[in-house]
């Protein structure tokens, strides 16, 4: 499977997701500079987290009209795997291939901490492998990424099994404590009805070697693993 990390100006986890992915999991993925990407060319893509264009106006709202989304979305049509991370989670709400919206932290602050999420559904093909009610610990840094939506969207995203993952206590409740940014429902990702194409706030390219966790955490690459062999 040959894979791309679509970056943007102000792109700076590309290198993290690239790393993760060529040398650790040992998979064919380039990096490609959003003006020159072309669907064709490859069987998946990530875009990853960062600040794409400075995050003037809005999260992601400027990389959302970048020539690379309309090749995007010519995957998604296609059935290609596609994941938004962070930054890229909210470049996937502002070109509506996914639905919702993503707000300022309820603290109004930046968060930047581990914190665990259950995996609600393995109807995607990123998460199949992986039990639901798993707690995996992975680890979020964003300002914008409380998710909201209108009451039918969260009745069509609960009715369709759409939403993939939630933010959890320690004890996987669903609790105040557990949700860092007081997203809606919890949620911390959610994936489109044809459940190829994948937005979540956490970091799984953050959680992806044991070294780099002070809970030697490689939990990331349960959803990395499942995304590069899809």
């Amino acid at each position: 499977m040959k894979t791309a990390v679509i970056q943007f100006p102000g792109s700076n986890c590309d290198l993290d997701i690239f790393h993760v992915l060529k040398d650790v999991l040992q998979i064919e993925t380039d990096l490609v500079w959003h003006t020159n990407f072309k669907a064709e060319d490859y069987d998946g893509a990530i875009l990853p987290g960062g600040f794409s264009y400075g995050d003037y106006l809005r999260a992601g709202i400027i990389a959302a009209h970048s020539p690379a989304i309309d090749q995007v979305e010519i995957m998604a049509q296609e059935g290609k795997p596609i994941i938004g991370i962070c930054n890229g989670f909210q470049i996937l709400i502002e070109s509506e291939l996914l639905p919702g919206a993503l707000l300022s932290n309820q603290t109004r602050t930046f968060i930047c901490k581990w914190v665990n999420i259950k995996v609600e559904t393995n109807n995607t093909d990123f998460t199949r492998n992986i039990s639901e009610g798993t707690i995996l610990k992975i680890p979020i840094a964003h300002a914008e990424g409380r998710y909201t939506i209108d009451p039918k969207g969260l009745k069509d995203l609960r009715e369709n099994d759409q939403i993939v993952l939630r933010y959890v206590d320690e004890n996987g409740n669903l609790t105040k404590i557990g949700n860092p940014n007081g997203s809606m429902d919890s949620i911390a990702g959610i994936c489109n009805n044809d459940r190829n194409v994948f937005g979540l706030m956490p970091h799984p390219e953050r959680a992806s070697e044991k070294i780099l966790s002070p809970f030697s955490s490689s939990d990331g690459l349960k959803i990395l693993n499942r995304f590069v062999h899809t």
